[in-house]
């Protein structure tokens, strides 16, 4: 059975607006939220849409959307090294929900909201022509201390965390284009649907890296957007590129190419995963990190002078590097 728009938005109060209320001096329920920001601190927003057709299917769970929507905006805040403090929700839906399907929305947020403590301040409900969202994350660092893209020099390593190419290769088996099945599949697929914000790796790395960004549109693409900001160029090493063993199954199935794999590592995106850079005398440091973490951080290269990024195969031949990276406006 569908509700009313008051009785959605108070529905959404009770079950999202209790998590964390003590970050916020005034949560959901007035005209705007107010929120006191720590002192010595600057503060990080960031913003992202999501709508069905486009980003996630009609028929998608909406736990997987609610959590896909929230992760996208901690990603940017975890490549800034910002702390989570309150998100904004604007939901605009094709007709009032029912109540299993808002139930399950809430649950999908709740899951990742309660692991990082992170409030819902407020946001908007409105009716429209297909199921869009938009959250607004709000975060703090340190005054001067945020990951930037314009940081990176000649010499400092490139690392990614994670590995790559898994969202890409779930987003193939979504499609049809890809017939893996089995534990594998539901492996690449969850890493589309559920991916894991790196969060407490950002944190970390304020001390450690030179710079950073979120890989959301593919590696070949965000790095691009690092080397441009900077003013350098950067050699990776193509059989450095860390990858899963779902998406290993993939390709031993002979679902995947060796070109279709290699494919999704470089262009295919929505892994954010942090793609980073770090001096050499951090480096040591940064091994420590990852053991610290138990998270598999791995270097794929190095930054140099000049501009332009270079693909290294494992027969040192340098391979074209297209940027074939997600855009909303040619895809």
């Amino acid at each position: 059975m569908s509700q009313s728009e008051f009785a959605l938005i108070d529905r959404l109060r009770q079950r999202l607006g209790a998590i964390a209320p003590g970050q916020l001096e005034l949560g959901m329920g007035d005209d705007a939220a107010l929120w006191r920001p720590s002192a010595g601190m600057d503060q990080v927003a960031c913003c992202d849409t999501m709508i069905a057709g486009r980003h996630f299917l009609p028929d998608a769970d909406p736990a997987d959307i609610a959590f896909k929507a929230l992760a996208v905006n901690l990603s940017d805040l975890a490549a800034m090294g910002a702390t989570a403090r309150a998100a904004l929700l604007a939901l605009c839906l094709p007709q009032a929900p029912s109540a299993q399907w808002l139930d399950r929305f809430c649950a999908g947020w709740s899951a990742l909201a309660q692991t990082h403590d992170l409030a819902l301040a407020g946001g908007d409900t409105t009716r429209g022509p297909v199921l869009a969202l938009t959250v607004t994350c709000f975060g703090e660092v340190p005054h001067g201390r945020a990951l930037r893209r314009d940081g990176a020099r000649a010499g400092d390593g490139l690392y990614v965390s994670g590995t790559l190419g898994d969202a890409a290769a779930g987003l193939a088996i979504q499609r049809g284009e890809l017939a893996l099945i089995g534990p594998a599949s539901q492996a690449l697929l969850d890493r589309l649907q559920r991916p894991t914000p790196r969060l407490a790796l950002g944190l970390a790395l304020r001390e450690l890296a030179s710079s950073a960004i979120d890989v959301s549109d593919g590696l070949v693409a965000d790095l691009g957007h690092v080397l441009a900001a900077s003013g350098v160029g950067a050699v990776v090493h193509l059989d450095a590129l860390p990858r899963s063993p779902a998406l290993q199954a993939a390709h031993a199935a002979q679902d995947l190419s060796a070109q279709g794999l290699l494919d999704c590592q470089l262009h295919g995106g929505d892994d954010y995963e942090l793609c980073f850079t770090v001096p050499p005398a951090r480096e040591p440091a940064l091994l420590a990190l990852a053991q610290a973490q138990a998270l598999a951080i791995t270097r794929i290269g190095e930054i140099s002078d000049g501009n332009g990024l270079r693909l290294i195969d494992r027969q040192g031949r340098e391979q074209a590097a297209a940027n074939r990276g997600w855009d909303h406006f040619r895809a």
